[in-house]
């Protein structure tokens, strides 16, 4: 029996299943240390691998606690292995029949963000959705809570803890994991907690989480299938060094020196790498490697020069990448002259790897050249994730992608522990696997290309020159304005820019308090404080989207009420813009997309304000601003050379922050004391412009749409009635043939006959039973698109609930949007001799028209190979 109790009497479970989830560091083994109220877990800097169970009888109960790997709080779902994935689904399969209750474990010291709610929302979905049924939020580092009730905390936290809470359905427990004295108070924790499982398991009639058969057999499969292949390749790989190891000399295993280059994208461990490579030990942590360098030590008896150098965004192009991170890629050559050797590919083994990190880490890789394949050798960083699990069990659980890369790279690849750096054998047999792709290159180096040199060379002398002129040409304007500015005791900013460029952070820089969520955030906000002895006050707006076709009309019309948010006025607009990633045509196109609402007058008020400005290092903003695509110095000149860097990295830096505000004190008087005051009633007129034309846009498109569909239909239907005329002729023909005498002897060659007939009237059924079916959903799809999307006639009727009726007045008592939309809806649409769509403009005007076609390749039939 699952629990013993009767209706009216007390619930208690004599054995108690759990599983403990959540982020990694928030506390669920020191949970389940405290819930056993033993150490059976272990804690501190030891990460949770895979599950472990635990048996203990706590209170007269036999509890079962499972402890699961935690997630990383900053990875989307998208960006989690795909052996993890499974192995989550698979959790509750470890304390058989299914838990009685999931205990999702936050700790208090953290804020819960919207990003962490959302990667929580995630991992439950694989769950399924009636996994909140046996779930209670477990609240961890108690003692933060201080003299505040665990209430309290979670009404000041925000919609996304209320989200959760509401989620579980109002069940949650704070721990104090400190506390496990064994006192009166550290025990009842326990207690109480138990007794809120039995309370949840009453009211869920004394179910559990059942396993999904289905699904576990599926991935246990699956998990076969993977290690099998898994075996092969680490099989293939021991064959393959064998053979080359007996291709090198004794004399030649020790390399005399070495010359290596870091390669991957930003946070995977590169700089880690090179410090275990070499043997050091004492490293700063969360610096970011901004520029290539070069550090030379010894490798057991081999003299080792190691580059490191920036990494890209991972998941982006190299088109995406800033020049001078693609230049410092470049420049790492000139690092191990007369050239390296080996590269190093630093990729995480505790993050996914898709076809979209292949593409990214391809288009940088081949910034060096052609060869660079053969010279490099994998390393894959925080092997302790991997817990049991080999590296080839990573490599042929996560896809195709990651295994054609190690195929690239010959199936050259390593994996390291970061955290176990004084274990020797790790480095030494990476050493060992780069001497034998050293020897089956022949021991010849990478070539450089000598005209990579030159073009490199020859960028860095005009990208020099051109800054210092336009560094000059600000100093000059500077001076001017300074002598004649004077400081404001009151400031006001309004933050602008594209979602995730950092202004949320950069407004709490200026005000020198956190008070911007640094999430992307929805609404706008206004805040104030006295900084350097003025009264500043910053208003950030929510961040427009890269693609337009993400822009909603609601999204506008909140980034532009933060304009209406200082009725006196605005000091400066400042546009923020990421020195982390390019700035070219799609981002111009946005900007200038959103600009155009805010009048002209806009950019005598606008400053560019550049983020990430640890990304620099030893070069200044104007190198960074010629060197890159030319649509950023058409922002810079749209902006009359105004531009600023802060580095929210260094937060204590005030000089950022004044000289900020300098630089606004001499645009305002620039601008003759005038502040930017914009007209709001037009700014709303030209987004509501903006969404019509979109709509437009979409009528115009779905009504191509469905005259293609009709026509494909159409096609289809004349093509279903030939091949019924054609069915029917030859049943005819061989029904004549039949009725006439055959003579002696031939009843063999009959009888084939009619085994042919029918196997041609069966293929021209089951095509004919095919279009039928093709015709009929694709009439459905046209009835379906045709009620969802209506369009408002000529005649004055009230357009569909789809399409937002303009506003109104007794200025514009006819809206000619309504007449544009009425008018599509008759529009003609011919073909032409080429047979193509065309749109015939003639009826609406006649002093002007207009034609555009569509293909319609999508139209043609193989009627030559049909019936084969």
């Amino acid at each position: 029996m699952e629990n013993d109790h009767g209706e009216g009497e007390s619930f208690t479970l004599s054995e108690v299943r759990l599983i403990l989830i959540g982020g990694r560091w928030a506390g669920k083994s020191s949970s389940g240390n405290t819930i056993l109220r033993n150490e059976r877990f272990e804690c501190g800097r030891t990460r949770t691998a895979q599950s472990e169970v635990r048996h203990e009888v706590v209170e007269g109960r036999q509890l079962i606690v499972v402890d699961v790997p935690g997630w990383s709080s900053s990875l989307s779902l998208t960006e989690i292995p795909e052996g993890d994935k499974q192995r989550f689904k698979l959790i509750a399969s470890k304390c058989l029949p299914g838990p009685n209750v999931f205990l999702l474990v936050i700790p208090i010291d953290t804020a819960f963000s919207v990003t962490r709610r959302k990667t929580v929302e995630e991992h439950m979905k694989l769950l399924g959705e009636r996994v909140w049924r046996y779930t209670m939020v477990l609240f961890t580092c108690g003692d933060f809570l201080r003299k505040k009730t665990i209430e309290q905390h979670i009404e000041s936290e925000g919609d996304s803890l209320k989200w959760l809470i509401e989620r579980c359905r109002n069940r949650y427990h704070v721990f104090n994991n400190k506390d496990r004295s064994g006192s009166d108070l550290s025990r009842s924790q326990v207690t109480q907690l138990l007794e809120k499982i039995d309370e949840m398991v009453w009211h869920n009639n004394g179910k559990y989480y059942e396993v999904d058969e289905q699904t576990l057999n599926i991935i246990k499969v699956k998990q076969q299938e993977v290690a099998e292949r898994a075996q092969l390749r680490r099989r293939r790989s021991e064959d393959q060094r064998e053979v080359m190891q007996t291709l090198i000399p004794e004399e030649k295993k020790t390399l005399p020196k070495l010359q290596m280059i870091l390669l991957g994208s930003r946070n995977v461990g590169k700089t880690s790498v090179g410090n275990t490579v070499l043997g050091i030990k004492h490293q700063e942590e969360g610096i970011r490697t901004s520029c290539s360098v070069a550090q030379k030590g010894f490798v057991g008896k081999t003299e080792t020069t190691l580059v490191d150098t920036p990494g890209w965004w991972k998941g982006f192009p190299a088109l995406d990448t800033p020049e001078v991170i693609k230049d410092e890629i470049i420049r790492s050559l000139f690092l191990c002259l007369p050239g390296p050797q080996v590269f190093l590919l630093v990729i995480d083994a505790d993050a996914s790897f898709n076809a979209k990190h292949l593409d990214a880490l391809t288009t940088h890789m081949e910034l060096l050249g052609e060869g660079v394949w053969r010279h490099t050798v994998i390393v894959f960083t925080r092997g302790d994730w991997l817990g049991t699990h080999t590296i080839e069990e990573y490599i042929e659980g996560e896809g195709e992608a990651l295994q054609s890369l190690v195929e690239q790279c010959g199936n050259r690849y390593h994996v390291i522990d970061n955290k176990n750096t004084d274990d020797g054998t790790q480095i030494t047999e990476l050493l060992e696997k780069i001497t034998e792709t050293v020897a089956g290159n022949d021991w010849e180096r990478f070539v450089l290309d000598e005209k990579m040199i030159l073009t490199t060379e020859e960028r860095r002398r005009s990208v020099d020159e051109r800054a210092t002129l336009r560094q000059s040409q600000v100093m000059v304007k500077r001076k001017f304005l300074r002598d004649s500015s004077k400081e404001l005791h009151e400031l006001t900013f309004v933050m602008l820019g594209q979602a995730s460029f950092g202004k949320s952070a950069t407004g709490n820089n200026i005000l020198r308090k956190e008070v911007f969520a640094t999430c992307q955030n929805e609404i706008c906000q206004v805040e104030k404080e006295e900084v350097a002895g003025r009264l500043v006050t910053v208003i950030d707006t929510p961040g427009w989207r890269k693609d337009p076709c993400n822009c909603t009309e609601d999204m506008d019309k909140e980034i532009a009420r933060g304009l209406s948010l200082s009725p006196s006025g605005f000091h400066a607009v400042l546009l923020v813009v990421p020195l982390d990633l390019t700035f070219r045509e799609a981002q111009q196109a946005a900007l200038e997309e959103h600009m155009n609402l805010f009048d002209v007058s806009i950019w005598k008020h606008t400053m560019v304000l550049f983020t990430y400005g640890d990304r620099l290092a030893d070069k200044s903003i104007e190198e960074h601003i010629e060197r890159e695509h030319s649509a950023l110095r058409w922002l810079i000149d749209k902006c009359e050379n105004r531009y600023h860097v802060v580095n929210n990295m260094k937060k204590a830096a005030m000089g950022q922050v004044t000289e900020l505000f300098e630089k606004t004190e001499e645009m305002v008087e620039g601008s003759s004391q005038q502040l930017f005051c914009p007209d709001m009633k037009k700014i709303y007129e030209r987004i509501d412009e903006k969404f019509r034309r979109t709509q437009l846009k979409h009528v115009l498109k779905q009504r191509l749409a469905e005259e293609y569909s009709r026509r494909e239909v159409k096609l289809m239907t004349g093509f279903r009635e030939t091949l019924l005329e054609l069915q029917a002729e030859i049943k005819r023909s061989a029904t004549t043939t039949r009725s006439k005498t055959l003579p002696k002897g031939i009843g063999q060659k009959k009888k084939d006959g009619n085994v042919k007939e029918e196997n041609i009237d069966s293929k021209f059924s089951q095509k004919i039973e095919k279009l039928n079916k093709d015709i009929q959903m694709k009439s459905s799809e046209l009835l379906r698109s045709s009620f969802d999307f209506l369009i408002p006639s000529l005649k004055g009727e009230s357009p569909a609930p789809s399409i937002s009726k303009p506003s109104t007045d007794k200025n514009h008592p006819i809206d000619n949007f309504d007449k544009v939309l009425g008018w599509l809806s008759t529009l003609q649409i011919g073909t032409n001799v080429e047979n193509q769509l065309t749109l015939n403009f003639s009826d609406f005007s006649q002093t002007s028209g207009y034609r555009s076609v569509v293909p319609l390749d999508g139209l043609d039939f193989d009627t030559e190979n049909i019936l084969e």
